[in-house]
């Protein structure tokens, strides 16, 4: 089986976790803070809250954010239901916004007739790995005194016009689970420029607990406050030792990636049945996916059977959250998106990752053309 996206692990992974299992760190020891470090070095931000996954970085970013009851946020229709579950696991709701035809990403020409007096945040979601037009989005949170909160978890290593993902918006969070541009085994981050914030997710991220010295030296050493009410969202040195090594791979995993879309690219011209994803000029892609639309949406289910049956492992990004049944018994409004709509009826995720080759990507597009032809 082909997948759709798989990890490359290599020897210097594997030594660098062997290494902290030799050690007398296995958690909450050297290799966080380095990992930290680092990721926030690479996307050229101050700060980096490094957490077990991609849903406890969103849901630690919208704490911080004091998301809370009666509060709004405006998202993508087509994103994982994780970027609209934190936002009501903080009491707030999360109010969709129908997509662009071409990046598959938030439409920010509806974003603002979206916007209600309770809207607290804007919370674009890079798709696939390609930005949003966050020139836009920033100017419409300016003017309406809102937060900017990026779901980047697709996004590590993208660029928007010359500038790296992380570091532009409030804040911005990435996913490390294995398909993601790097991986952790689990893993997430949020990335601030915001001390504030930062240190409101550091709290978070351990319960809510601090440690005043001045405190502990009157009454002990082991004296703790907790402050607010926080979470277990703490990561493993094993995992962000992983993750330390996998980060110095990051350009040789994207210029790969540019490669297969490339590759795909030239391919796919002889195959008239698809639509080949939209690249802007302005902005540097993650490729974490590489969607294409079947002409014929009739015929999906049929062509995704087939390439499945041929031992391509494809995949469908995403089934649009208000189509959910939790989402439906809210009330959500099935007939507000067509765009989503049209993008999901008819689309088909096709591997992209590190290790693919050019003759699996052959067999892929061969299988691919006889299924829609």
């Amino acid at each position: 089986m082909i997948p759709y996206s798989h990890q490359h692990i290599d020897e210097a992974d594997i030594e660098a976790v062997i290494k902290v299992l030799k050690s007398d760190w296995l958690t909450q020891g050297p290799n966080i803070a380095a990992f930290e470090k680092s990721l926030a070095a690479y996307c050229d931000t101050q700060y980096a809250v490094v957490v077990p996954n991609g849903t406890a970085a969103l849901h630690l970013a919208y704490m911080a954010a004091g998301l809370a009851e009666g509060d709004e946020i405006i998202t993508s229709a087509n994103t994982f239901v994780a970027t609209a579950n934190m936002a009501i696991a903080c009491g707030a709701k999360p109010v969709l916004c129908d997509i662009r035809a071409d990046t598959y990403n938030i439409d920010e020409t509806k974003i603002e007739a979206l916007i209600s007096e309770r809207t607290k945040a804007i919370v674009p979601v890079h798709f696939g790995g390609h930005p949003c037009e966050m020139e836009a989005i920033w100017a419409i949170a300016k003017k309406h005194s809102l937060l900017v909160i990026e779901d980047a978890c697709h996004a590590l290593g993208a660029q928007y016009k010359g500038k790296k993902i992380g570091g532009l918006s409030d804040m911005a969070l990435f996913s490390f689970h294995p398909v993601k541009p790097i991986t952790t085994g689990e893993g997430g981050a949020i990335l601030t420029n915001n001390k504030q914030y930062y240190d409101m997710m550091l709290k978070l991220r351990t319960h809510g607990i601090v440690k005043d010295p001045e405190k502990q030296k009157a009454i002990g050493g082991w004296y703790y406050e907790m402050e607010n009410l926080g979470y277990n969202y703490r990561i493993t040195d094993i995992q962000c030792a992983l993750g330390y090594s996998q980060l110095s791979k990051l350009d040789a995993f994207h210029a790969r990636r540019e490669e297969i879309a490339r590759y795909y690219f030239d391919k796919l011209k002889n195959v008239p049945g698809v639509i080949p994803p939209t690249l802007l000029e302005h902005v540097k892609t993650s490729w974490h996916l590489f969607p294409i639309m079947v002409k014929d949406a009739s015929r999906r289910k049929e062509v995704f059977a087939f390439l499945q049956s041929q031992g391509i492992g494809v995949q469908v990004h995403y089934i649009p959250v208000y189509k959910q049944p939790y989402y439906q018994r809210l009330g959500y409004d099935t007939g507000a998106f067509p765009n989503t709509e049209q993008y999901y009826n008819s689309c088909i995720s096709l591997p992209i990752y590190p290790d693919l080759t050019n003759q699996q990507i052959d067999f892929v597009v061969e299988q691919l053309s006889r299924a829609t032809s």
